[in-house]
């Protein structure tokens, strides 16, 4: 034999499926039907996400428990399988899992790749090699005993989602709680509001930022109510929801277990066959994420105007200096966490798009879309998690407002004169504007010399932080 040939025989191992023999490099706890997959599918070079590695082992462990309390697995596999989904789950062998994210529909490669690993990893408990021909735990037969990737796919998506739940929404909370701080402290700057970008009554900046904090905060209750609906499972429906192969307390036995392994609150599906069929909770669970992300995206835009110039643009709040913002142009500076904000955002809303189209794809008993669909879940989370985590912490926290420029530029607003609508009305308001733009004065110089108002009545009514507070002015 060549050099060549025992390196590739000492590189390599044989594994058999259904459809022969494979090589899979000799280490590894995967499998043939991994393999294959990888082969199939050299696609993104994108791996899954922790969280869908997470929940297909908690989902194993489960399954194993389970079926040892039926007395359908024996102790000695069952402890070992329970053992090798717990080191899937701990992360110690995140790089077996090697499927791209763009693969068979349905998640089978995924599931089998999981399957495959803590099968392997089982055997090694139980003092087995990975090429020896006579191990005795099966990655079909005792790792997916009772299972089908039809039921454990939508229920990995799910545990996956409200993993990270509580992760994501402390993000968005403390970015909340960030708003709401500045809201406080800009109470007193008094600024010219603007509609169409134009002109408008007045405003506080912290009334600005007070509007910002209660939206973010309303969309964490968005994405924790489109949670629930994550928590019904549908373990146990099988291949197409009737439970073939399951034993009949295996549902509601998986549930219990699944919600002690997991510290989650799960409950029991109320039609296996929907569960199977309809992606709709995942939808709406990315819908949520995708509103967040509209929000976000929408304070970002206002930031990086509020924050323009500054000597050419509104220059009414300060963002931290984080990094130079030019190559060329000396001292300049950018808002780069705004603008990384809205480059995560403009991510997550095509994620969610994806996720929507593939949801409505799905065909009689089964979604074959679920890989992507898991994917682009996880990875909006992981995005809206950094994104915002780094927004709050290296451009909220520090931001400043300028009130010389946001009082300069309410000086000049003549849309001050709204206040004496009651007063003058409305077509006499128009004449005085027009003029005070057209002359380059105060809506208060224009309206005293016109004898509209006293001097006294004409600071009384144009108060701008009394104007802030609401009500009728004269």
């Amino acid at each position: 034999m060549t050099e060549t040939g025992r390196n590739q025989r000492r590189d390599t191992r044989i594994e058999k499926d259904s459809l022969g023999e494979i090589k899979v490099p000799a280490g590894a706890l995967y499998g043939a039907q991994t393999m294959r997959a990888v082969h199939n599918f050299p696609i993104s070079g994108m791996k899954p996400y922790r969280a869908f590695i997470w929940s297909m082992a908690v989902i194993k462990q489960a399954a194993a428990q389970v079926h040892m309390d039926l007395e359908l697995l024996d102790r000695e596999r069952g402890e070992a399988i329970v053992q090798a989904a717990q080191e899937v789950k701990d992360g110690q062998w995140d790089d077996q899992f090697v499927v791209d994210p763009f693969q068979a529909g349905a998640g089978t490669s995924h599931n089998m790749n999981a399957n495959e690993v803590i099968a392997n990893r089982a055997n090694q408990i139980l003092g087995y090699r990975v090429d020896d021909p006579d191990k005795p735990v099966h990655p079909n037969d005792h790792v997916n005993m009772a299972q089908s990737t039809n039921d454990t796919i939508p229920t990995a998506i799910r545990l996956g989602s409200l993993w990270r739940l509580d992760e994501l929404t402390g993000e968005v909370e403390r970015l909340a709680g960030a708003l709401g701080q500045k809201a406080v402290e800009f109470d007193d700057v008094v600024k010219s509001g603007r509609t169409h970008l134009q002109d408008a009554v007045p405003v506080r900046l912290g009334q600005e930022f007070g509007a910002y904090a209660r939206a973010v905060e309303r969309d964490a209750g968005r994405i924790r109510h489109a949670a629930e609906g994550l928590r019904r499972l549908g373990i146990g429906g099988t291949a197409t929801g009737t439970g073939l192969n399951a034993h009949p307390e295996y549902h509601p036995r998986m549930v219990k277990r699944l919600s002690a392994l997991t510290g989650l609150e799960l409950y029991e599906s109320d039609n296996l066959f929907e569960s199977m069929q309809s992606m709709a909770d995942p939808v709406d669970f990315s819908a949520a994420m995708r509103t967040l992300a509209v929000t976000l995206d929408r304070i970002a835009n206002d930031f990086r105007l509020l924050s323009s110039g500054p000597a050419t643009g509104l220059d009414e709040i300060h963002l931290p200096a984080v990094q130079p913002g030019s190559s060329i142009m000396p001292g300049k500076v950018n808002p780069v966490l705004a603008e990384m904000l809205n480059m995560a955002c403009f991510h997550v809303m095509g994620n969610d798009l994806t996720v929507m189209m593939a949801g409505q794809a799905g065909q009689l008993e089964l979604n074959v879309m679920m890989p992507i669909i898991a994917h682009n879940l996880f990875e909006m989370m992981q995005v809206l998690i950094g994104a915002i985590r780094a927004f709050t912490d290296r451009c909220v926290v520090g931001l400043e407002a300028n009130p010389e420029k946001a009082e300069g530029w309410l000086a000049k607003n003549a849309i001050l004169v709204t206040a004496l609508n009651p007063v003058i009305g409305y077509l006499k308001g128009a004449e005085v504007a027009k003029e005070a733009m057209a002359s380059n004065r105060t809506i208060k110089e224009v309206v005293v010399e016109k004898g509209y108002l006293t001097t006294e009545e004409a600071n009384r009514i144009l108060d701008a932080r009394k104007m802030t507070e609401g009500g009728i002015q004269a």
